[in-house]
């Protein structure tokens, strides 16, 4: 079985606020439209225009509608990869050593070559962020761009997760975890970041900001009436056929 490091140099991870993102699913296609075309082997589709169509994926986002004890129902939207866990079960269970956690930055990754598709990994996960690409029979995960973030030949903006660089509403977030002064750090401590599902031991590297109350709104001095600029008289004295129909009927 594969061993986990006693400890990484840094924690690469993601943030993802939950406040701001709007489900549009940028992330997904950005993920699998990178993924395809370079680390590892293609994430392949079946039958992608039949009746049943199904395919592989490394990030998915997923709709829930939660009811706050106070105010109205909400809807989330809730994207969901591999958490690149400290204490990762994906990795110890794997018999060939083809998964395994770096030193250096704390990413989990799968050897393809050494990979047998046994599919022990995806029952270890407690997240469901596996997934047996059905054509090359090899297990794949979200790698964060690997071979993006430390492409000297990319632009700097562009050497971050294709998933962050192209979010559009900026809900989610990419640094090191394990430095408390760095922006993700500080995020996660201001919005008070959680874990996901912090009972299963896994430590996850990758934090959640939760959602505000979205029907309360804090006043400073008076109620406000968000109607009252269309509300407001246009002019204050008649004018034209109003003004001849005003002193019509004054005359009644």
């Amino acid at each position: 079985m594969t061993q986990l490091p006693t400890h990484t140099d840094k924690k690469l991870g993601l943030v993802i606020d939950l406040d701001t993102c709007v489900g549009c699913h940028a992330c997904v296609i950005s993920c699998k439209g990178w993924n395809t075309e370079n680390y590892g082997a293609p994430l392949s589709d079946q039958d992608p225009y039949g009746a049943d169509p199904s395919g592989t994926f490394l990030n998915r986002v997923h709709s829930y509608e939660v009811q706050p004890e106070r105010g109205e129902a909400q809807l989330i939207h809730f994207p969901k990869s591999c958490l690149h866990c400290d204490d990762a079960p994906c990795v110890t269970v794997c018999p060939t050593g083809a998964s395994y956690k770096r030193v250096e930055d704390g990413i989990v990754l799968v050897n393809e070559s050494d990979c047998i598709g046994c599919g022990l990994c995806a029952w270890a996960c407690p997240y469901g962020a596996r997934e047996l690409d059905q054509a090359e029979g090899v297990m794949k995960k979200c790698t964060l761009c690997v071979d993006r973030i430390y492409n000297e030949n990319l632009p700097e903006v562009d050497r971050t997760p294709s998933c962050v660089r192209t979010c559009p509403a900026g809900a989610r977030h990419f640094g090191d975890l394990g430095d408390p002064n760095s922006d993700v750090s500080q995020l996660v401590a201001e919005r008070g970041g959680m874990d996901l599902m912090p009972e299963l031991g896994t430590k996850p590297v990758n934090k959640y900001l939760p959602p505000r109350p979205k029907d309360q709104l804090t006043l400073q001095s008076e109620e406000i009436d968000i109607l009252a600029p269309f509300l407001d008289p246009i002019a204050t004295e008649p004018r034209g056929f109003l003004s001849w129909l005003d002193k019509t009927l004054e005359k009644l």
